[in-house]
């Protein structure tokens, strides 16, 4: 059994990695071979300690990601958040590898939000708003930033604090900062990400104007919102896994519009091997909604392992 701890996961991710990564697991979403089982949403003897577990397999991958969220640790100056990737052995069964991967599913969230952004966003693009101004916020910005030209990032927090220090962190990177309304926000940007745990809508569907791709990366689990109902009639939507997001992703608020057949729902990997157009002109609003899928975590662990040398 193979076995990478934290600190050297964290030192062989990168952004380039996790993107390749991710995109070949969302075309293998797609596939008759593969397959990506319920999630299960949990929690420890403490109700507010959250973990999940995501599983699924590909013909030649099969394995799981735990992911855990404790609050408390803030306090402890632990993080909140924290991964492990599980790869099984498709020989003999067992466990092959384990990976300790909370950097990881950091870029591998990321990923998933700069794949879908590049296919989605308009190619002129260089205003990206930011809801939520936490870890993961941070990720997708510097994801973001690589596929556009992103001239500056909108914050929107209503933690002064908590926006200053995220605009020191992607300072570092080369990215300009400016706190911002929601409703300015969202009248200015020519992308939008939402990365927050909100269960009720970050923003109204007439404040997005036209030409607006919004990256959902927040909703996974039931009860979970942030964007309002509204605006599915007014964009084109995809997720990552049709299954999954309208369960416990952004899209289970549109369920019943999709089942309705008022709105349709594509998989970004579709758009990714050409089986399905992604936008359609530069007025168009498009949505993308990532749940988090287990092909993601096998994918970019399989990447992780190529890139470590065996004792």
């Amino acid at each position: 059994m193979r076995y990478i701890p934290e600190a050297q996961s964290s030192t062989l991710v990168t952004h380039e990695m996790a993107f390749e990564a991710i995109g070949n697991a969302f075309r293998a979403a797609g596939a008759p071979s593969s397959k990506v089982f319920p999630a299960l949403i949990a929690h420890g003897s403490n109700p507010l300690n959250r973990f999940s577990v995501k599983s699924g397999a590909t013909d030649v991958l099969a394995g799981l990601k735990m992911g855990f969220i404790w609050p408390g640790n803030s306090a402890k100056g632990l993080p909140t958040h924290n991964s492990v990737t599980v790869l099984f052995n498709q020989d003999t069964g067992g466990v092959h590898a384990v990976i300790e991967s909370g950097v990881v599913n950091a870029y591998r969230t990321a990923a998933a939000d700069a794949v879908a952004t590049h296919q989605l966003a308009r190619t002129n693009a260089t205003i990206l708003a930011a809801f939520g101004a936490g870890n993961q916020a941070g990720y997708d910005c510097m994801a973001i930033a690589r596929i556009r030209n992103i001239e500056k990032v909108l914050v929107v927090n209503a933690d002064s604090a908590r926006a200053e220090r995220f605009a020191q962190r992607l300072a570092v990177h080369g990215l300009k900062v400016e706190r911002s309304s929601a409703q300015d926000a969202c009248a200015r940007a020519d992308i939008i990400v939402t990365a927050t745990p909100a269960k009720s809508p970050l923003f109204e569907a007439e404040w997005v104007r036209p030409g607006t791709h919004i990256s959902c990366m927040g909703a996974d689990g039931v009860g979970k919102q942030e964007l309002p109902v509204g605006i599915y009639a007014r964009a084109q939507l995809f997720c990552d896994l049709v299954a999954q997001s309208v369960v416990i992703g952004e899209f289970q608020h549109a369920a019943a519009l999709i089942q309705a057949g008022s709105v349709s729902l594509t998989q970004i990997g579709a758009v990714l091997s050409g089986q399905a157009p992604g936008r359609s002109d530069d007025q168009a609003i498009t949505i993308f909604d990532s749940s988090g899928i287990a092909l993601q975590d096998l994918y970019i662990a399989e990447r992780l392992l190529k890139a470590c040398p065996e004792d």
